[in-house]
């Protein structure tokens, strides 16, 4: 079985930070959500893998072809234009050549093992399978109608939902959605939408099963998600590993209060970093206080007098002498802020 992730995306509720870099390379504990992406179909014994991304995505291939050795074969799939998750979809129907496959969004970060999709296309009488998890807000999610272990009807963002189900952004397919994809039309949005692609195939009599998970996931689509998703990580991080590469990274004078991952050439002097903090490589803090925040490569905080929270830096952003009380920041690649 093959897999896709879906990395085309532009990520416009992250500007700043997607106007320099591919949403789903935004790091997460100092890796990107993508290869979470990757790591996951790994764990569930898929060895080839097709990434859509767009033409502008470079950055992408570079780093998978620096990551990833040949245990695992990945394919670079282009959608030219956003018109939608269903119609990126579209774009890999040749790559997946009429077998089985699972999709992941490639902005999302989910716990739960993507066996149990795998699993349910064992069943030939299965067409599809989907991973639903309870929500509180199912206004703000594609949300599933279940009857008798099926589910009988999608919807985007209902105004009245029929349950709290919601559609969390991984699938398992037959290659009958291919089939969906090229029967259905844009959405009032202007996009091929996936719930009606799968809608149209339970309309068609094709069974569609699911599983619901009880363990954390998260989208990164804005920068309060990135926050959630950088501390859900760092809480399952091992406090004995909170340094990566500790011979390459200095720490003077300064107190961390784990989790926190800090990456291979920073230096932290006469600090208190912790909880929850990501700290980018090469980056440099000194006379700072930084509390659940993310900074980015190549970061310098110094001599603030303030508590950095909730906040996120962007990759060589500068920040000297600030005082007072700052609740929280989102500053993009290379900010500048000095103050005497």
């Amino acid at each position: 079985m093959k897999g896709i992730i879906l990395a085309a995306g532009r990520g416009s509720r992250l500007q700043p930070f997607s106007f320099t870099q591919p949403k789903t390379m935004l790091p997460i504990a100092n890796k990107p959500v993508l290869e979470y992406c990757i790591e996951n179909l790994k764990k569930a014994n898929v060895k080839e893998i097709g990434i859509v991304i767009n033409s502008l995505q470079h950055e992408i291939i570079n780093y998978i072809h620096s990551r990833f050795d040949q245990s695992v074969k990945i394919t670079f799939i282009f959608q030219h234009e956003a018109k939608g998750i269903a119609h990126a979809l579209k774009q890999a129907e040749e790559y997946i050549n009429n077998e089985p496959f699972i999709l992941l969004l490639g902005d999302n970060l989910i716990k739960e093992p993507l066996i149990s999709l795998k699993n349910h296309l064992e069943n030939p009488e299965i067409s599809s399978s989907i991973m639903l998890a309870k929500v509180d807000s199912p206004k703000d999610f594609g949300i599933a109608e279940i009857r008798n272990e099926e589910i009988i009807k999608l919807e985007e963002k209902p105004s009245f939902p029929k349950s709290n189900l919601a559609v969390i952004g991984a699938y398992a397919f037959r290659p009958s959605i291919f089939k969906a994809i090229s029967q259905i039309t844009p959405s009032a949005r202007g996009e091929l939408e996936i719930t009606d692609a799968i809608q149209w195939l339970i309309d068609n009599g094709q069974t569609i099963s699911y599983t619901i998970t009880n363990k954390p996931y998260t989208d990164v689509g804005t920068t309060e998600r990135w926050l959630i998703a950088n501390h859900w990580v760092l809480s399952e991080i091992n406090a004995s590993s909170e340094l990566k590469n500790k011979n390459d990274v200095k720490i003077q004078n300064s107190t961390i209060i784990p989790p926190v991952v800090i990456g291979p050439g920073c230096t932290v002097t006469n600090s208190t970093i912790g909880p929850y903090v990501t700290i980018g490589t090469g980056s440099f803090i000194e006379n700072c206080k930084i509390q659940n925040s993310i900074l980015l490569e190549e970061t310098v905080i110094k001599d603030c007098s303030c508590t950095f929270k909730d906040a996120i830096f962007g990759r060589e952003t500068y920040i000297e002498g600030l005082k007072g009380n700052l609740a929280s920041c989102v500053l993009g690649d290379k900010t500048k802020i000095i103050l005497s």
